[in-house]
């Protein structure tokens, strides 16, 4: 989604019609006594109406707009308006309005800027609902005080059952503040295992509470009326008022013991969200958790993330070594690679980074229309050795070879010439390589291609938030000293920073709305901005994954050589 870099929010989806009915986040029912379990069901049946259009009969939901045209599907359902808090939205004078619970059944008050005035601002704009007004509005399209709604607000003919189910539901959609809000106290959790390095998890650590004791001194500040008048008028009076704490869960043993200590961390101590955080492997047990518990994890520092065009609740930075695989696919196919006589050929270590970079090659590859490529593993426990890979080449004659292997590989590789079948164009991954890129043998440079991930631009890491430009009499390299594999502990401060710096402003927008669901439908109003090594990113509505581009380089000659740009910042 394409928007400019202003630090104001931008409303998506709502232009479409100016009043639906709503949609939001479910009361986190596991850690709730709020509903009783008897309706469950009931709410579940309401959910799936307002979420995807479906009645319980498995029909889909028809509309009505004004003139009568009737259209069944996820056009009319009311998360396409409202979202999932149900909080509606605000942006450029144009309204929609908050239908959870909390709103319908009182008074709608006026309202500036998307926030609530007193009772000084004059009448409510309209009377609480009930339950039977609410469901006329549902099929006629009035208010309680008989006022017309929009033109942009369907009529949903709904049977009683039907109609009361989703009445049942948003009675109860963000009916209370979500776990992890406690009294003047917003709760953030980061997830560490044991066996991530130290001085990595210690920078992280440090940035991260130096964050939470900011908030905190702030709000030292409002004491006195004035610094309280400026406190409120920058962040919003609730917020203001608020002081964060900040938990570490560590996780102790094999990832699959981790669920367990996740969910007792969350039975002792339930957070509004998981900021940042590492382990060793893949993040896919912490991202079960998150999304089993309606908990939203935010930027969390991993190369393996879990790939979904589904679940909500975790937010990536990027897609990690798969999105190098997709990069890979995007290149070789537009460079018309796949003319070549001879097949594909992938070579994978059996590694949760070379399973990550064949999955993203070989699902982009299918997609771009090619035949699957050839996939063969390396011996277990082994990396590519000369004997197996003179067998392969014998055997296979590729047109192209895929090396998702660390720089053990590069001795294998050296060892065979083009005579022994080693094709032209070879790949590997600049970031699984790490350090060791810059120590490619020269004999084969002009053949080796890497994914390189890290955007190049005229921005920096600052040593504090954010990004710098560059001096414009610097020259722009892509040498050894301008990127960032071998300073491990600087990447990760400035990756965590930043992550401070995004999500402040996301917690000013909540406007004291604290459901986790308003957070991350606020996420997917956020604007574009430019982000350290990762270049531009952005979230639209129900994206989650932040920064979608990756480079093709080669390794020039020489002994101090640079990174040759040999494609365009690939956008995924």
């Amino acid at each position: 989604m394409n928007k400019d870099s202003s630090s104001h929010l931008t409303i998506i989806g709502i232009l479409f019609l100016t009043l639906g009915l709503l949609m939001g986040e479910l009361p986190s029912w596991g850690a709730s006594s709020q509903v009783p379990a008897a309706s469950l069901e009931t709410l579940r049946l309401g959910e799936r109406i307002y979420r995807e259009g479906i009645l319980p009969s498995g029909e889909p939901l028809v509309a009505a707009a004004t003139g009568g045209h009737a259209a069944p599907g996820l056009t009319f359902a009311c998360v396409s308006c409202h979202l999932r808090s149900g909080l509606g939205a605000y942006d450029e004078g144009v309204n929609t309005p908050a239908i959870n619970g909390a709103k319908l059944f009182r008074p709608l008050p006026r309202m500036f800027r998307g926030r609530e005035l007193g009772p000084d601002a004059g009448e409510p704009l309209r009377p609480a609902y009930t339950e039977e007004s609410l469901i006329q509005a549902l099929r006629g399209g009035k208010a309680p005080d008989g006022r017309v709604l929009g033109l942009g607000m369907p009529r949903y003919p709904l049977k009683g059952d039907d109609a009361r189910l989703l009445v049942t539901y948003l009675k109860n959609l963000s009916a209370h503040f979500s776990p992890g809000v406690v009294a003047q106290d917003l709760h953030f959790a980061t997830v560490i295992s044991d066996d991530v390095s130290p001085k990595g998890s210690a920078a992280m650590m440090g940035v991260l509470e130096q964050f939470i004791r900011s908030q905190n001194d702030r709000n030292m500040t409002v004491r006195d009326l004035r610094s309280r008048l400026m406190a409120e008028n920058m962040m919003g009076p609730d917020l203001a008022a608020r002081s964060f704490s900040l938990s570490r869960w560590m996780l102790h043993g094999p990832p699959e013991s981790w669920r367990r200590q996740l969910e007792e961390y969350n039975r002792k101590e339930p957070v509004f969200a998981l900021l940042g955080g590492m382990v060793s492997g893949e993040w896919q047990p912490v991202h079960r958790f998150c999304e089993d518990n309606g908990i939203p994890s935010f930027f969390p520092l991993t190369e393996l993330p879990v790939i979904s065009e589904s679940d909500w609740y975790t937010l990536y930075l990027s897609r990690g070594y798969y999105q190098e695989g997709e990069s890979a696919a995007r290149y070789l196919h537009g460079r018309g690679e796949q003319s070549k006589v001879g097949p594909v050929v992938q070579v994978v270590r059996s590694s949760p980074e070379g399973k990550a970079l064949q999955a993203g090659f070989q699902q982009s590859w299918l997609a771009l229309g090619h035949t699957a490529p050839v996939t063969v593993s390396t011996p277990s426990g082994k990396g590519m050795t000369r004997e197996f890979l003179r067998r392969l080449l014998a055997k296979e004659r590729p047109a192209l070879l895929i090396v998702w292997d660390d720089a053990t590989a590069l001795p294998a590789l050296e060892s065979v010439s083009r005579r022994d079948g080693r094709p032209e164009t070879v790949v590997f991954s600049a970031r699984y390589l790490g350090d060791t890129l810059w120590s490619l043998p020269e004999s084969l440079r002009d053949d080796i291609y890497l994914t390189y991930p890290f955007f190049f631009s005229p921005f920096a890491p600052r040593s504090g938030m954010g990004v710098q430009k560059i001096p414009t009499d610097r020259k722009l390299t892509l040498r050894r000293a301008d990127v960032p594999f071998n300073d491990e502990i600087q990447r990760v401060v400035t990756l965590t920073k930043s992550l401070t710096q995004l999500f402040y402003p996301l917690l000013i927008e909540l406007k004291g709305n604290y459901y986790r669901d308003n957070l991350l439908d606020t996420i997917g109003m956020m604007a574009d901005q430019q982000y350290p090594l990762h270049g531009r990113v952005s979230f639209g509505t129900g994206q989650r994954y932040a920064a979608k581009g990756c480079y093709l380089v080669q390794l020039g000659h020489g002994v101090n050589p640079e990174l040759i740009k040999k494609s365009e910042w690939d956008i995924q």
